[in-house]
């Protein structure tokens, strides 16, 4: 099926990423909230590895394959981070060395996340920074070389309390590392139908960019791309957030009976549906009322890619049917007549006197939105979400300067002051 993005023109559809970037990193601002209340900080950071674990590997070299930069060296590397859920541009400012193509580092002049987690303490950051990341930056490099080895020159707790940058690491390729190989959860979630979906290719022939087969630059400028690059970008964007969802969905159900594993996420879903709805009505600066709800609706991630939500707006209301993410058991199984929460909080983030209405069955149903006359309060989810600070982070401009590989064989080591 066509994109439901290619209906936006090209400059709109260039903001539109990295806000859809920033909702994926927030989905675990939505959904570790809620774990640590279930099982406690050291079950939250196990899940929080497990998800990342599982999705990461499989979105990393889906990207790969779409944007033309598949390769085995730490350039790749770099590249898939920047377009990747769990570094959005500049909330997670990730800065690049290459020394050569098997030699790297980077470090982080702003990390959102760190910025929503020292105020926990020391213990949160610590999970964050030092259980969660060392396995899943690993699971991540291996999608592109399993030689690969992300390692800290420094990271938080940080000393002094306002050290910059707020992290540093190597990236190192080398023949004698041991292979990282996949984890199980990465196994099982490669027989979804979120990790084989075939998408709408690229029109080579779109003004601008088609691929990413160019040198490293430093950030990417969405505007260079084509509008065809950044509708398949968009999509596969939304794949990431569908399996890093499935991720976490299997995680806490090797936990807990498949009814609190619903309502876990659920709460996800209903947190990050009403930021991300927000984020990306404002965004675009799209109208207000029941036709702003419904365009934002129809760009929201929960009905895309299209080709994996199937889903056709009409009026006031939206049609839903049975789907690949159906199959899967992805976020569009947790609406419904008998669910209509995540609904609500994306039609409410455009207007919260606006309500929807559900009819039909689990997967054949229309939902039609309609106007209330008060106004309803923020969900308890919603509001958890916004706690974070990417809640209310600004985008600022910036130019899509080359990386120059590093031609001194000198390497920090542990020295980065």
């Amino acid at each position: 099926m066509a994109s439901r993005y290619r209906t936006l023109e090209r400059a709109r559809l260039a903001k539109l990423l990295p806000e859809l970037l920033l909702a994926g990193q927030l989905i675990d601002r939505s959904a570790m909230a809620w774990c640590i209340s279930a099982f406690g900080r050291d079950e939250m950071a196990a899940i929080a590895i497990e998800e990342w674990m599982a999705a990461s590997p499989i979105y990393t070299r889906r990207m790969q394959r779409a944007l033309g930069y598949e390769g085995d060296d730490v350039i790749t590397i770099f590249k898939g981070l920047q377009l990747d859920i769990g570094a959005p541009p500049q909330f997670m400012d990730f800065r690049y060395t290459v020394h050569d193509r098997r030699h790297g580092e980077f470090h982080l002049d702003h990390c959102g996340a760190l910025m929503d987690v020292e105020p926990l303490g020391e213990a949160y950051v610590r999970a964050m920074c030092h259980d969660i990341e060392d396995p899943t930056f690993d699971a991540t490099a291996v999608a592109t070389n399993p030689r690969a080895q992300v390692r800290p020159i420094h990271r938080p707790p940080r000393t002094p309390p306002d050290r910059q940058p707020h992290c540093a690491w190597t990236v190192v390729i080398d023949d004698s590392h041991p292979p990282v190989s996949e984890s199980t959860g990465c196994t099982r979630l490669r027989r979804s139908k979120a990790a084989t979906l075939d998408l709408e290719p690229i029109d080579r022939g779109d003004d601008g960019m088609a691929d990413y087969s160019g040198p490293l630059l430093a950030d990417l400028d969405f505007g260079t791309f084509s509008r065809s690059a950044l509708a398949r970008m968009a999509d596969e964007v939304c794949v990431q957030m569908h399996l890093l969802h499935l991720g976490f969905r299997d995680a806490v159900r090797d936990r807990v009976d498949a009814e609190q594993s619903r309502k876990l996420c659920t709460k996800q879903l209903v947190g990050i549906a009403g930021i991300a709805a927000e984020r990306i009505h404002a965004g675009l600066g799209l109208p207000c009322g029941i036709e702003g709800a419904l365009r934002t609706l129809e760009l929201h991630p929960l009905l895309n890619p299209a080709a994996y939500v199937d889903a056709e707006l009409s009026g006031d209301a939206v049609r839903v049917r049975h789907s690949p993410a159906h199959a899967d058991g992805s976020w569009i199984t947790l609406c419904g007549p008998g669910d209509v929460a995540a609904l609500q909080a994306i039609v409410r983030a455009v207007d919260p006197h606006l309500d929807v209405r559900v009819e039909g069955d689990a997967t054949d149903w229309s939902a039609r939105v309609f106007r209330r006359d008060e106004p309803a309060k923020e969900f308890d989810e919603v509001a958890v979400t916004r706690v974070s600070t990417g809640a209310a982070f600004v985008f600022q401009p910036r130019r899509s300067l080359p990386i120059t590989p590093v031609t001194s064989t000198t390497r920090t080591g542990g020295q980065r002051p």
